[in-house]
């Protein structure tokens, strides 16, 4: 019987207790009809959440008559809410399911604070589980995405992950309630549909019980995942410095590109660019790997993982330039520390300004009488390519008078001749 088994189930997985207060998401599909029908009937406190995506036209307004219908025939309270899903999809540009997804979550996250409730119940079964093993498989994962659907995750969680579709609909009938169906899942434009609609069935022709060894096969993953986990944890802690990834202790590691995967695949590298990386982790440095909102750079004996910055933040330097003139006399000490640039203040005889260096720029550092390229400097002293990114410099109109926290430019020096001096100072 399915409720005895969704029943032990919860108290298997620790989903919630029974004085737990419970919001179930409710599309009024069968799947959540299911559920609602379930925890009501099992005795758990609950109320139900139904978003609008406005996405199917009639049938979405449909939708939610069905389950306020269906809520005010079980007495049970219905909380609403209403999206510009489309607009949304165009604003962040995400697909319009990963739009869905997103308002949702965020808007029962809200509901759950806001009316305390202890978790949200939502109707992923057995075989949703199968599908996103599949559909993980095909775009391509690593250990977990194998795992499939996990009874709980924070405040969601699925009490129906025991059961198949097929035992859903048949609770339903047995107890003869209806529900609706939502005509996309009869189209195979999304992928999970073409998955549900025809992968799995010519699977189960060549073994019909492909679905009942996958779920098994995903438990024994789960046991698997928990020592492979351990191993990841202990090696991000041998090769991960605050600067970033070491490359040779990664070398070190019998599985080097596994760790990276595990690294980078939650900041959005997919599996292709963690092999191109895996493969220049022997090459020359200078090589930058990017997606939307991070990079990685292959420096000489580091990984550098960095996220991309804004405009704003590119155009605005991280420190503040404090200056302070004072006259030149004999007891006149030179201030030390890197972060101090003095200079004669009659040489800086134009407007004075701050930049990022820029390719060609030259200067004559402080003791020497030739020009040098700053990039030439900058890899002279070890530079790395972020460090190198990340140099500022003072310019006296078209001259380098500072290579900020450096080196001064010898053009502007104080020499025999100097009456002031400006000291500047960063912070």
């Amino acid at each position: 019987m399915i409720k005895k088994r969704v029943k032990q189930y919860i108290e298997k997985e620790k989903l919630f207790s029974p004085e737990s207060k419970v919001f179930v998401a409710l599309s009024g599909g069968a799947d959540s009809v299911a559920l609602l029908r379930l925890l009501h009937s099992i005795g758990y406190r609950c109320e139900a959440a139904h978003c609008n995506f406005h996405l199917r036209g009639t049938e979405s307004d449909r939708d939610e008559r069905f389950v306020r219908g269906l809520c005010r025939e079980l007495g049970i309270p219905l909380h609403t809410t209403h999206f510009d899903t489309t607009g949304y999809a165009a604003e962040k540009h995400v697909s319009i399911e990963m739009a869905a997804r997103d308002l949702r979550y965020e808007w029962f996250e809200k509901l759950r604070v806001e009316y305390r409730a202890d978790a949200i119940a939502v109707a992923h079964h057995q075989d949703d589980s199968v599908e996103t093993m599949l559909l993980n498989l095909i775009r391509g994962t690593g250990i977990k995405g194998l795992l499939g659907i996990r009874p709980r995750n924070g405040s969601i969680v699925r009490p129906l992950l025991c059961a198949t579709r097929e035992e859903i609909i048949r609770y339903l009938r047995h107890i003869k309630q209806e529900y609706v169906t939502d005509s996309t899942n009869t189209e195979d434009e999304y992928t999970r549909n073409k998955i549900r609609l025809h992968l799995l069935p010519l699977m189960e022709e060549i073994n019909p019980s492909v679905k009942k060894n996958l779920t098994e096969t995903g438990s024994y993953l789960n046991e698997a995942y928990a020592i492979y986990h351990k191993g990841i944890a202990d090696a991000k802690e041998r090769v991960m410095t605050p600067e970033g990834i070491r490359i040779d202790k990664l070398l070190e590691e019998p599985a080097p590109r596994s760790i990276l995967f595990e690294i980078l695949h939650p900041l959005g590298f997919n599996p292709s660019q963690i092999n191109d990386i895996t493969s220049a982790l022997q090459s020359q440095p200078g090589k930058i790997f990017t997606n939307e909102k991070w990079r990685v750079i292959k420096d000489r004996s580091l990984l550098l993982i960095d996220s991309l910055q804004s405009e704003e933040e590119e155009e605005n330097p991280p420190f503040r330039l404090i200056s302070e003139e004072k006259s030149y006399t004999p007891d006149f000490q030179i201030p030390r520390g890197k972060e101090y640039a003095c200079f004669d203040a009659d040489k800086l005889n134009a407007p004075l300004h701050c930049r990022k260096w820029q390719k060609g720029d030259v200067f004559v550092p402080f003791g020497m009488k030739g020009k040098k390229k700053v990039s030439d400097y900058l890899t002279d002293h070890k530079f790395s390519i972020k460090q190198k990114e990340q140099q500022w410099v003072l310019c006296c109109g078209e001259h380098i008078a500072w290579l900020i926290g450096e080196r001064t430019d010898d053009r502007f020096r104080i020499d025999e001749h100097t009456r002031r001096v400006v000291i500047y100072r960063t912070i």
